[in-house]
């Protein structure tokens, strides 16, 4: 934790926490239907070349801490981890299709929050300090 993403003109480490329930909030996410959505969520997040910093299935949701490539989109990669497991869910596990009828496993949209290892407030003072360096010279000029 802490590594920045390197790429050929670009440094990042974009870090976000993400949720999304199931319809209804049925409590469905039990015994070898949660291990499974751990094994897909980890693998799709694998191919997405996503680090899961910390995650946890719950009986009605999921709680994603990830690291994630410039690339990426938070609704992209959502759309994705939801997506391909609630097909292969309710393809391996006949009885949901019975309470999903619909085809979804996941209540419609999801949680996300960015996080980082610095605060808007430690922003704010870097940036006013060279708000500060730019009125002693003509070089700079504040965007507000």
């Amino acid at each position: 934790m802490g590594i920045n993403r390197r790429g050929s003109h670009t440094t990042t480490r974009l870090t976000v926490h993400i949720v999304w329930v199931t319809k209804y909030r049925y409590k469905v996410l039990k015994g070898d239907l949660q291990k499974r959505v751990r094994e897909i969520v980890r693998r799709d997040c694998r191919t997405l070349e996503i680090e899961i910093l910390k995650g946890v299935v719950s009986k009605d949701h999921i709680h994603l801490h990830i690291e994630y490539a410039p690339k990426h989109s938070i609704s992209n990669i959502v759309k994705q981890l939801k997506g391909r497991s609630s097909r292969l869910l309710q393809k391996e596990y006949p009885s949901l299709k019975k309470r999903y009828w619909g085809q979804r496993l996941w209540a419609t949209g999801y949680g996300a929050w960015s996080s980082g290892n610095i605060t808007d407030e430690m922003v704010q003072e870097y940036l006013e300090h060279h708000r500060k360096e730019s009125d002693k010279s003509d070089d700079n000029f504040m965007l507000e």
